[in-house]
């Protein structure tokens, strides 16, 4: 994966530039994302990448909700496609896998946080792959010229809150 950061600092720049999926405003250096990736990888969380004739054209990862103790079950999901191939299931395909590995692991509840409210078609992925909307935070964000809300969805996983963590 470590190889493929050039094509994840790529494909997250535009999004940070341009869009409003995330509210990062600085695009982060290779060095910085390599930390990230890294630190995702430490908690036993899945980092995957997809590519289309050998160029990395997507990414997901599972991270850590919270860092306290009691949400040591819980995970929020990112899932970033190069602009010019959205819309062509790359981001179905990352999220499926995403959660198939989380279900395997201790996990119990996966979020999405959404940026913008007006993000339909993450909202309509996130919905295919059985999370629902527990609410909306609005305006919480200033970005490009503009206040964004954020959209939070969650599915549960494995045998989510039916017993205790292991």
């Amino acid at each position: 994966m470590k190889e493929d950061l050039t094509g994840v600092q790529r494909i997250y720049a535009h999004h940070v530039l341009r869009g409003s999926a995330t509210f990062e405003e600085v695009p982060p250096s290779i060095a910085e994302l390599a930390e990230r990736h890294a630190a995702i990888l430490d908690c036993g969380l899945p980092f995957l990448a997809a590519e289309l004739r050998g160029e990395l054209v997507g990414y997901a990862y599972a991270s850590p909700y919270r860092p306290r103790s009691a949400y040591r079950c819980t995970i929020e999901d990112s899932i970033y496609v190069a602009h010019a191939l959205t819309g062509h299931g790359i981001g179905g395909a990352l999220l499926r896998v995403l959660i198939a590995r989380c279900e395997s692991g201790p996990w119990r509840q996966m979020l999405a946080v959404i940026g913008d409210s007006d993000n339909a078609a993450s909202v309509a992925l996130h919905r295919r792959y059985g999370f629902r909307t527990v609410g909306t935070f609005a305006a919480v964000g200033f970005k490009l010229g503009r206040w964004i809300d954020t959209v939070l969805m969650q599915r549960p996983l494995g045998a989510a809150d039916t017993r205790p963590p292991d």
